[in-house]
C-alpha cells in the first residue's frame, strides 16, 4: 500500500511551473516535464507531432463520454426521441472550440488555466474561482461513481455502494499502473475509448438507430423538462473540468518560440478533432439508439430500465455492449477526474493533496447518494446539470486570457477567435438563465 501511495504521488503530480512568460514573447523555455517537442520538419515529424498531441486530446475526450453523458443523452432520446440531437451537435462543436482554446493556452504561456488565475485575478476573484472549479470537480466525480457503480450492478449484480468502492479502488489502480502520468496514460484511456466506440457502434448496427436523424437537427423545446436535459447535455459535453486539464497539459508540450508553437497548435487542432470527434458520435448515438429503441414510450427511463429495455427490444447483445461501455466510462473517466482536480487544487493555491486521499475525500459524496437510495440516474443528469453553470467559469478567465497579448504574445487570438468565444460564453449563460426562468415558472 505504501508503494502504491508512492506511485500515485510521483506519477501525477503536476508539472514544476515554469518561469512566467516574458511579455510578447509566448512561453520561455522548455515544457515543464523536461521533454522538449520535436522540431517540426517534415511529413514525418508532422505525423509524429501529431500522434503527440492527439495524446491529451484522447485524454480530455474522455470527460465527454462520462457516465453522465449516457443519463442526459439516453435520457432525453427516450423521452423525445430524435428532438435534442441537435443539442448535442452544437454541443460538440462548442467543446471543439473551446478545449482548443484550452490547449493553446498551455502551450503557448507554458502554464495551465488555474496558474493563470491565480498569477493575473485578484485574490476576492481567485478563491470564488477555485471554490467552483472543486465544486464542479465533485459534481464529475458523483457522475464517474455513480455510472460506474451501475455497470458493476448491471453486469455482476453488486449492490450499487460497495460496486461505487470498487469503481474508487480500481480507479486508484489505474492511475498507479501509468508510469510517469504521461504516454501509457493516455495509450490506456485511448483503449477505454475504443471500447465505447465499439459498444455504441454496434448497438447502433443492431438497432438501426441513425434511421430519422436529421430531424433531431432543427432547433427546439417542448418544456421546462427538456431545456434541464438540454442543459444537462450541454454540462455533460462542455466539461470544465477538461477545460482546466487540458490546459495542463497543453503545458507539458509547450512550445520555444512562436514557430514551433504554430506549429504545434495546427497538430493540436487535429488531435482535437479526432479525438473530441470520436467523443462526439459516441454521445449522438447514444441519443439515437434511445431514441429509436424507446421514443417517448417511458417517460421515467433509468440506466437500468435502458439497460433492460435494450436487452427486450434490441437483443441480450446490445444490453450487454451497453454495460460494458458504461463501465469502461465509468473507470476512465474517473481517473481523468481525479487528474484534473490536482490540476486545479495546484494551479490555484500551490499545493498537492496526495491522489489516495483526494480520490477518499471525492468518493464521498457519491457514496452518501447511493447510500441514500436516490435515483442513479436522475442525480446523474443533476450532476451534468451543475456542471452546466459552472461552464462560464472557466470560460470567461480561458477567453480573456487567450486575448491578453501579455499572455500570449504575438499568438493571441484574433479578433474573431475572441469574438466566438464570447459568443459561447453568453450562448451557454443564457440557456442557464432560461432554465431558471422555466423551472420557476412550470416547474419540473
Amino acid at each position: 500500500m505504501r508503494a502504491l501511495r508512492r506511485r500515485l504521488r510521483t506519477h501525477f503530480a503536476p508539472a514544476p511551473t515554469p518561469a512566467p512568460a516574458t511579455a510578447g514573447a509566448g512561453a520561455a523555455g522548455p515544457p515543464p516535464d523536461g521533454s522538449a517537442p520535436p522540431p517540426v520538419v517534415g511529413r514525418r515529424a508532422r505525423t509524429r507531432t501529431v500522434v503527440l498531441m492527439t495524446g491529451p486530446a484522447v485524454v480530455v475526450s474522455m470527460a465527454y463520454v462520462d457516465p453522465g453523458n449516457f443519463a442526459s443523452n439516453m435520457t432525453a432520446g427516450a423521452r423525445y426521441g430524435m428532438m435534442l440531437l441537435w443539442v448535442i451537435v452544437l454541443a460538440n462543436v462548442i467543446a471543439m472550440f473551446v478545449q482548443y482554446l484550452a490547449s493553446k493556452a498551455g502551450i503557448v504561456s507554458g502554464r495551465s488555466l488555474a496558474e493563470l488565475c491565480r498569477d493575473h485575478t485578484p485574490r476576492p476573484v481567485r478563491w470564488p474561482l477555485w471554490a467552483q472549479a472543486e465544486l464542479v470537480a465533485m459534481a464529475t466525480d458523483l457522475a464517474e461513481f455513480v455510472g460506474g457503480a451501475v455497470a458493476l450492478h448491471l453486469l455482476f449484480g453488486i449492490p450499487l455502494l460497495p460496486a461505487a468502492v470498487i469503481i474508487g479502488v480500481v480507479s486508484l489502480v489505474l492511475l498507479a499502473l501509468a508510469p510517469d502520468g504521461k504516454r501509457r496514460f493516455e495509450v490506456t484511456i485511448g483503449a477505454f475509448l475504443v471500447v465505447i466506440l465499439v459498444a455504441f457502434v454496434y448497438q447502433s448496427l443492431s438497432s438501426g438507430s441513425w434511421g430519422g436523424a436529421a430531424s433531431g437537427l432543427t432547433p427546439r423545446f417542448a418544456g421546462a423538462d427538456s431545456l434541464l436535459l438540454a442543459t444537462g447535455m450541454v454540462g455533460a459535453t462542455v466539461m470544465p473540468h477538461a477545460i482546466y486539464l487540458h490546459s495542463a497539459l497543453g503545458a507539458r508540450h509547450a512550445g520555444t518560440g512562436p514557430a514551433q508553437q504554430r506549429a504545434l497548435l495546427r497538430a493540436n487542432r487535429t488531435g482535437i478533432v479526432i479525438a473530441l470527434g470520436a467523443a462526439g458520435f459516441v454521445n449522438a448515438t447514444m441519443l439515437t439508439i434511445a431514441a429509436t429503441a424507446f421514443n417517448g414510450a417511458n417517460s421515467d427511463q433509468t440506466l437500468e430500465s435502458i439497460h433492460s429495455g435494450l436487452g427486450s427490444i434490441v437483443g441480450p447483445g446490445a444490453a450487454l455492449a451497453f454495460a460494458l461501455a458504461l463501465l469502461a466510462s465509468g473507470l476512465a473517466s474517473s481517473s481523468v477526474g481525479t487528474c484534473a482536480g490536482q490540476v486545479i487544487m495546484q494551479g490555484f493555491l500551490r499545493r498537492q493533496v496526495p491522489l489516495l486521499v483526494r480520490r477518499l475525500v471525492t468518493m464521498t459524496p457519491p457514496l452518501v447518494v447511493l447510500a441514500l437510495g436516490i435515483d442513479p440516474t436522475w442525480a446523474l443528469v443533476l450532476s451534468q446539470v451543475v456542471l452546466s453553470f459552472g461552464i462560464p467559469f472557466a470560460l470567461v478567465p480561458l477567453v480573456i486570457f487567450t486575448s491578453r497579448r501579455s499572455v500570449m504574445g504575438p499568438l493571441v487570438n484574433r479578433p474573431l477567435t475572441t469574438a466566438i468565444g464570447t459568443v459561447a460564453v453568453l450562448l451557454i449563460s443564457a440557456l442557464n438563465v432560461f432554465l431558471i426562468g422555466m423551472v420557476a415558472t412550470e416547474g419540473l
